[in-house]
């Protein structure tokens, strides 16, 4: 039962800080670190006894059960939400919110949605958590973003409702090829998707493909996100980026990979390719940008291109490395977005061509800002370096005729993301002060945590990252 607590945590306190008015800060806080509490358990005994799987009856009409699992990769993501939260309603000790009741309560059951996503083992169960997730944060969005907010929303719910609309469709048909009690079960949806011909192979994988690849995003599917994470408020911005694209190659390796086997090997340098141009276009394009939360997007487009290339790259050492980094980029896109909201609350601006001088004037946020633009650039002895090297080193062993090129042109996107990142750094954290003075100099004690928590996994997986190794090689 310890996995319905995941789930169960977070959607009965965001239910009670619909409730809480005033006091919904704190009860949200408070379920976030029993939540984070409980995913530690998870991932510290994956694969024991005290972990269990559980299958129960839901709607056996349409062969659906509710089933949760948790292998290393569920145990592992499950954990980097259990982290994640709590830095983001720090990030809100003190500063006032409209309806905060309704703000944090949705933000709950948008964790909610998100534990069950990595834990469903049956097919509508994921699709349904699929949507818990998402449902909140357009409300989020479109109440509590920038002036823009309406339209970035809506193209935003277009996307992602076209998204999950070809995804249900693929699922249901799949379930529909089975003959067992539980059609839906991911054993069974499995076993469907290899016996199809190739040509509905072909059909289902870009069915499922398109809603994952939107998620994610990747090239050409990513245009939403700059304008989403401009938008949003910074701490809706951070779940996006941290948490909700690894939605996208969590799919890709559970309900698409192993599904339709053939046509994944079919369409992998496809894909590959596509993720590649992503790297490439996303950092020229971040390289002109004098918006800091537009930079920081699309770096993180350029991230989640290599994280796709590698995962269709079908070798096992890509396929740990992307588990590897797929944490270890969650920790460092919050690091940064952290920062960010920092900065953009101290300058009063998103433009860092009106920032300079925050090293003189608050060095504590510059150390962090560089520390982390370190592991931003997968700097070794930062986090960022181990899931990188095996990631291009398991590109450079597929089975591709290409891939000598795929890694070659992987390796230009690290290159300019240390030139964007590091001309970001130089602009905001040195120079002249454009803007004037600070409205505040030093962290809030609420920041400062959430600063050290996230620096301590910078620095001690970059370090020591085989407990981490550890978690996500579990079946």
């Amino acid at each position: 039962m310890i996995l319905v607590l995941l789930i169960l945590i977070p959607l009965l306190v965001g239910i009670v800080s619909f409730l809480a008015k005033d006091a919904a800060k704190n009860v949200a806080l408070l379920g976030s670190l029993i939540s984070l509490g409980v995913s530690a358990y998870v991932a510290a005994f994956c694969g024991t006894e005290l972990v269990a799987p559980i299958s129960l009856t839901w709607m056996p009409a349409i062969g659906t059960s509710f089933s949760l699992a948790a292998d290393g990769m569920a145990a592992m993501l499950c954990l980097l939400t259990g982290i994640i939260f709590p830095v983001v309603l720090l990030l809100n000790r003190n500063k006032n919110i409209e309806n905060p009741a309704a703000y944090y309560g949705l933000i709950l059951l948008s964790q909610a949605g998100l534990m069950g996503v990595f834990l469903a083992s049956d097919a509508l169960l994921f699709y349904f958590f699929w949507e818990l997730a998402l449902i909140p944060v357009y409300f989020l969005c479109s109440k509590w973003g920038g002036e823009r907010r309406i339209q970035v929303t809506f193209k935003f719910f277009v996307y992602t409702f076209v998204g999950s609309l070809m995804m249900l469709s693929a699922l249901i048909y799949l379930s529909l090829q089975t003959n067992g009690v539980n059609a839906m079960s991911w054993d069974n949806i499995i076993n469907a998707g290899k016996a199809l011909p190739m040509m509905q192979q072909h059909l289902l994988f870009w069915l499922l493909f398109l809603a994952f690849a939107i998620k994610m995003p990747i090239f050409p599917f990513h245009t939403w996100q700059p304008d989403a994470y401009e938008q949003a408020p910074t701490q809706i911005t951070i779940i996006l980026s941290a948490l909700m694209v690894k939605m996208g190659l969590y799919a890709v390796l559970r309900w698409l990979i192993p599904v339709l086997p053939e046509a994944t090997a079919f369409y992998a340098d496809t894909i590959m390719t596509l993720s590649i141009v992503g790297i490439v276009y996303a950092s020229l394009i971040a390289m002109v940008q004098t918006n800091v939360k537009r930079l920081v997007a699309y770096s993180s487009i350029a991230h989640m291109g290599l994280m796709c290339a590698a995962a269709f790259s079908g070798t096992e050492l890509s396929n740990h490395g992307l588990l590897v980094q797929m944490f270890n980029h969650g920790i460092n896109i919050t690091a940064m977005w952290v920062i960010v909201n920092m900065v953009e609350n101290r300058y009063g601006t998103q433009d860092f061509k009106k920032m300079g001088g925050l090293a003189s004037t608050a060095p504590g946020i510059a150390i962090a800002l560089v520390i982390i633009s370190f592991a931003n650039i997968a700097l070794p002895l930062t986090n960022g370096f181990i899931g990188e090297f095996m990631l291009f080193t398991g590109i450079f062993q597929s089975a591709s005729q290409y891939h000598i090129i795929f890694m070659a042109v992987a390796g230009l996107g690290i290159i300019l993301g240390a030139v964007y990142t590091l001309s970001m750094v130089q602009k905001v954290a040195y120079g002249e002060n454009n803007s004037g003075v600070l409205a505040v100099a030093k962290m809030s004690g609420a920041e400062l945590t959430a600063v050290i928590v996230l620096l301590a996994f910078i620095i001690g997986l970059g370090v020591f990252p085989q407990p981490l190794l550890d978690l996500v090689l579990l079946k």
